[in-house]
């Protein structure tokens, strides 16, 4: 089964503290799938796997019928019990090679890299995007590597096989040097959680990022 990578010029990566819990996380991401955003990550840092699961089924029902995928963040137990569209690891996760071996035929796979280096190693057997980043240094997620800027994206971006979104720090007002530097889309977090309006927070990250020359 050939596996098919979603849009991921908006990916949502969720953050339950800024949206306000479970319910928040599904609002949130309702709104932003029906402006335009083409991925949801639920990323739980601090839960376990059956509170995942429960939070990525909500998640699944919420986004059914509008063509989003949802991507589970270094959980592949609960990836696989979800029913998820993939799964996303970080460089001292689970290893690519293992996720795929387990992995549905058609589930996505994506890899956070912070080098040139780091996107060169990847494999575009199993690794279907990369997270590439940070771009700017950013609260929602304390253990982030120094931030590359946008000459280190396009860096990062030039020796990865595969697409990748920019993350880290980012806005609309980012979007064309993030688009200027190769990336395929925006990975944000609280660019949408937490917004008063996440729906015209999407469609302004949307526009922003189609409107930049590529």
């Amino acid at each position: 089964m050939t596996r098919r990578l979603p849009d991921l010029s908006v990916y949502l990566v969720l953050d339950d503290a800024l949206c306000g819990g479970l319910a928040g996380m599904v609002g949130t991401a309702r709104a932003a799938v029906a402006s335009g955003a083409g991925v949801v990550q639920l990323r739980l840092k601090e839960a376990g796997t059956a509170d995942r699961i429960a939070a990525g089924r909500a998640l699944m029902a919420a986004l059914s019928g509008s063509g989003a995928a949802l991507i589970v963040n270094d959980d592949l137990e609960a990836a696989l019990a979800i029913g998820a569209h993939g799964l996303h690891v970080g460089q001292d996760d689970l290893p690519a090679a293992h996720a795929r071996a387990r992995l549905a035929p058609g589930m996505v796979l994506g890899l956070s890299v912070e080098s040139a280096d780091a996107a060169a190693r990847v494999d575009p057997a199993l690794v279907d995007y990369v997270g590439a980043g940070p771009v700017f240094a950013t609260p929602t997620k304390g253990d982030h590597k120094a931030p590359v800027g946008f000459d280190g994206l396009a860096r990062i971006i030039a020796a990865a096989p595969v697409p990748a979104v920019a993350i880290g720090g980012l806005k609309a007002c980012h979007a064309a040097d993030a688009r200027a530097a190769g990336a395929a889309g925006l990975a944000v977090v609280s660019a949408i959680c937490g917004q008063p309006d996440p729906s015209a927070a999407t469609q302004a990250l949307l526009r922003a990022y189609q409107e930049a020359p590529a």
